[in-house]
């Protein structure tokens, strides 16, 4: 417990320091989606009886709530390969799940933060969605898989140019493809089928069917559940791998 909770206060303490710059990266995406696809193009849109705008801002929130989870591996590439915390880690009487859980949970920080700010943009664009248990549910997972996905790769990855290949590739095309602007529903049933396989496509689903007042289902937050561990596990094992 005090390992985990080290690592968590450090990384507050990292956060505290670039609060003002970290509030500004989770504003400017959503603020310039919302202008130029919800209010520009999608002003006059309906979907599902509901406003662009309105199927717009929940999408944002699972995206955000994404990239901000992930945003932590950029973090602890820094620090391991310029400050060398990792190897202090390494030396101190910290188990690795204490590790991986301390980063996870500066991670689901940063998601609740990023949630917050996209609601709060909500709110100006003159969007009052339902914001429920299973609304929070979601985000939380969703972050969670996103944060433990970051620990994983960050410890694997062999050079910080490596960590942004990883987001160029992974992370960035997720955003777009994974239903955040667009029903995945209108796809053909082979894009459909491959978009499902994908995490985010779980939580902008599950996240605004609660936002929008429909009555959850089960599916997305199974799988959303399962990437979790999944990915939890992964992050366990690659902090042993990166000993070696």
């Amino acid at each position: 417990m005090n390992a985990f909770l080290a690592v968590y206060l450090r990384e507050l303490l990292i956060l505290k320091r670039r609060f003002k710059r970290q509030l500004a990266s989770m504003t400017v995406s959503p603020l310039l989606y919302l202008l130029t696809f919800g209010y520009a193009l999608g002003r006059h849109l309906e979907m599902g009886g509901h406003s662009y705008l309105e199927f717009l801002v929940p999408g944002l929130i699972a995206m955000n709530s994404m990239t901000q989870g992930f945003s932590i591996a950029q973090d602890i590439n820094v620090a391991r390969f310029y400050f060398f915390v990792f190897e202090e880690i390494q030396a101190a009487p910290a188990s690795r799940l204490s590790y991986v859980l301390g980063e996870i949970c500066a991670g689901l920080t940063r998601v609740v933060l990023s949630a917050l700010v996209v609601m709060g943009l909500g709110w100006l664009f003159g969007v009052r969605p339902h914001y429920g248990p299973f609304f929070w549910l979601a985000v939380l997972l969703n972050g969670f898989t996103f944060s433990a996905l970051a620990v994983a790769l960050a410890l694997l990855v062999r050079s910080h140019a490596d960590q942004s290949l990883l987001t160029n590739f992974v992370i960035t095309p997720m955003a777009f493809l994974g239903g955040t602007f667009f029903p995945v529903e209108n796809l053909p049933d082979w894009a459909r089928t491959l978009l499902d396989v994908l995490p985010l496509t779980h939580a902008a689903r599950a996240i605004r069917a609660d936002a929008l007042g429909y009555a959850p289902e089960w599916l997305p937050f199974a799988v959303l559940t399962a990437s979790s561990a999944a990915c939890l596990m992964l992050a366990v094992w690659t902090v042993e791998k990166a000993k070696d």
